[in-house]
């Protein structure tokens, strides 16, 4: 047996005896006991481990614990002559229309809680789906309206047919919907002028930074109106009798004098179209503006184009084979090209592209290094297209941009097709390109604020 005498084991020690223990310092002194090669030394353990009073925690969580619920407003109340009604006469009060449309609205979504299923209802009321949807959503809007002290006066003239005009401002803000609602009435909107509205009150943020913008007041129905005609114009041949009616509808929908004055000014752009310089008025048609395709601006035009596409790698040999007529036509405005082509694209109908008439096509870039001036970051980043006009091959007007095929002249560009200025084609005495250059569109971005501060770098 292995024995341990006293004398030992030596205690080593890192403080001094003398000072007091610091708080740092482990009070118990350490002893190294000699480890024999042929010996097992045996130590006992207890049976229940010691745990710390400071581990368990002071206040133990709830055993019924709910998981999160998301919040979900209440359903409307039902009005109370219809509070003790059972689901046979919910459905007969339904079928009958008895009452302000309103008032029985909550019996939807009353019976729905049941389980009645919307067509279940409308095989029993005769209320289609759709209509049941436009009836509780507008009750819900009113019912915004209420809680929001909008005037009793205002809200009195929703109680006949009102769901309908209800229905269309649904996706504005509470504030909003009472500016809205008092337009409508004001000028006696149907469905279409008041989805026209909210969808133009909606979709006016976003377009910030397009021209005319800045002159039409955000907190004023009646200036998101009138700049969606006011767009809306600009997509329409120049003169043409849609644009001056666009630019009408703008001018009565406006209410703020500074919109008026906008719309005013663009009309009399129209009138003094055609007058002054030749030279000037050819160097403002082959002025190439840059623009950014917002998200859903296609479904949005009420006037598309379909161009066909040709790719930048495939130099001239595309363009003179692609497509040089595509026309619509039928009742259902089918496009029918000259040809077949691989690849097309629809435009919204922008004034440089609602002009051309036939050899119009459409160059993919995939940067935008093939323009010959300088840009912001978005240079190589951003994929681009140009449009070109085939039928204005002549290189005419200094000040011009053309589509041309060149080879690479170490400006880091490289070769293929490039677009080029009039004037330094002349210098090489370059008379003729591919195309005159009337757009270059630039791809959309999702979020409207950051795709600003990026162009502002």
């Amino acid at each position: 047996m292995l024995s341990l005498s006293a004398n030992a084991l030596k205690p080593i020690t890192t403080f001094n005896h003398s000072n007091s223990f610091s708080a740092f310092l482990n009070p118990h002194p350490l002893f190294l006991i000699p480890h024999p090669r042929n010996s097992t030394l045996k130590t006992k353990t207890s049976a229940k481990p010691n745990i710390s009073a400071s581990l368990i925690p002071a206040n133990p969580p709830p055993k019924n614990l709910q998981p999160y619920q998301p919040f979900r407003p209440p359903p409307s109340p039902l009005p109370a002559k219809y509070s003790s009604l059972d689901a046979a006469a919910r459905l007969e009060v339904l079928s009958s229309r008895a009452g302000l449309w309103y008032e029985y609205a909550p019996l939807i979504t009353s019976l729905i809680r049941e389980g009645y299923a919307p067509s279940s209802i409308e095989e029993v009321t005769g209320i289609s789906g759709v209509e049941q949807n436009r009836l509780v959503v507008g009750a819900q809007v009113r019912d915004s309206l209420i809680e929001s002290k909008t005037g009793p006066e205002l809200i009195s003239h929703f109680e006949t047919g009102g769901a309908e005009l209800l229905y269309e401002i649904r996706l504005l803000s509470t504030t909003q919907r009472a500016a809205a609602a008092h337009y409508i009435i004001q000028n006696r909107f149907d469905a279409g002028g008041a989805e026209d509205l909210a969808r133009s009150m909606k979709d006016f943020p976003r377009r910030r930074g397009e021209k005319g913008w800045e002159n039409f007041d955000y907190n004023l129905p009646g200036d998101c109106l009138a700049f969606l005609y006011f767009r809306q114009a600009k997509e329409h041949k120049n003169p043409s009798d849609a644009r001056t009616a666009s630019l009408q509808s703008a001018l009565e929908a406006a209410e703020s004098e500074k919109a008026k004055q906008a719309v005013l000014r663009e009309m009399e752009g129209d009138t003094s179209a055609g007058k002054g310089d030749k030279q000037e008025a050819a160097i403002d048609g082959v002025r190439v503006p840059v623009v950014r395709m917002k998200t859903g601006e296609v479904a949005e035009s009420t006037t598309v184009v379909v161009l066909p596409v040709c790719r930048a790698e495939g130099r001239d040999k595309e363009i003179v084979e692609a497509p040089w007529v595509s026309k619509a036509g039928g009742e259902f405005g089918e496009v029918e090209a000259d040809k077949g082509w691989g690849r097309w694209i629809v435009l919204p109908g922008w004034e440089p592209v609602a002009i051309l008439g036939e050899g119009g096509v459409v160059v993919s870039f995939p940067d935008a290094r093939a323009l010959p001036w300088r840009v912001n970051r978005w240079y190589k980043e951003e994929a681009i297209l140009v449009v070109a006009d085939r039928a204005r091959k002549g290189v005419e007007v200094d000040d011009g941009f053309y589509l041309v095929a060149v080879d690479d002249s170490g400006d880091g560009r490289g070769s293929g097709l490039k677009v080029e200025k009039g004037s330094a084609l002349k210098q090489r005495g370059v008379g003729e390109s591919l195309g005159t250059v009337v757009l270059v569109v630039r791809p959309p971005k999702e979020d409207t604020e950051d795709q600003m501060l990026e162009d502002d770098d």
